[in-house]
């Protein structure tokens, strides 16, 4: 029993920076994106015959810029996760969802997690490698619930 405590609560001490290491890849991968609908880079057949001016070239943009470099450097995370989230979202119902009802077969699978991770981000905040965290300091967590103790606490 003592060995499973004192795992959680090193896990616990660890999350901050593993909610980095996951934010910085999620960004890593999005600007990839990004990067592919805005430069042709990495070249990829899905995007060709891209409008840059389209309503998918205006959210490329927004991917890369809006989206992957916020996210990146943890800057103002909180609200650019929550709109990415939403046009993660707003992706998947105008793209994938028209082509099938389970998102395994209509290809929608990755917009979906996108989608779920960016509003766990919009509420779970950048973590502590974040330029949020440097600018504004740590979040000051006040549970409404009496005898909730979080379990970093």
């Amino acid at each position: 029993m003592q060995t499973y405590e004192n795992l959680s609560r090193r896990a616990a001490e660890l999350s901050p920076y593993l909610l980095s290491v996951l934010r910085i890849m999620l960004a890593l991968l999005f600007i990839e994106h990004g990067t592919m609908k805005l430069f042709d880079f990495p070249h990829s057949d899905m995007f060709h015959g891209f409008q840059p001016f389209s309503l998918e070239g205006i959210s490329g943009m927004m991917e890369f810029f809006l989206g992957g470099i916020l996210m990146l450097f943890g800057l103002f995370t909180r609200p650019a996760a929550f709109l990415m989230s939403g046009l993660m979202a707003a992706a998947y119902f105008m793209v994938h969802a028209p082509k099938g009802f389970y998102p395994a077969l209509n290809m929608g699978e990755a917009a979906v997690i996108y989608s779920f991770v960016f509003l766990f981000f919009a509420f779970a905040g950048g973590g502590a490698w974040s330029l949020d965290r440097q600018l504004f300091g740590p979040v000051r967590r006040d549970y409404p619930l009496r005898g909730f103790v979080h379990p970093a606490e």
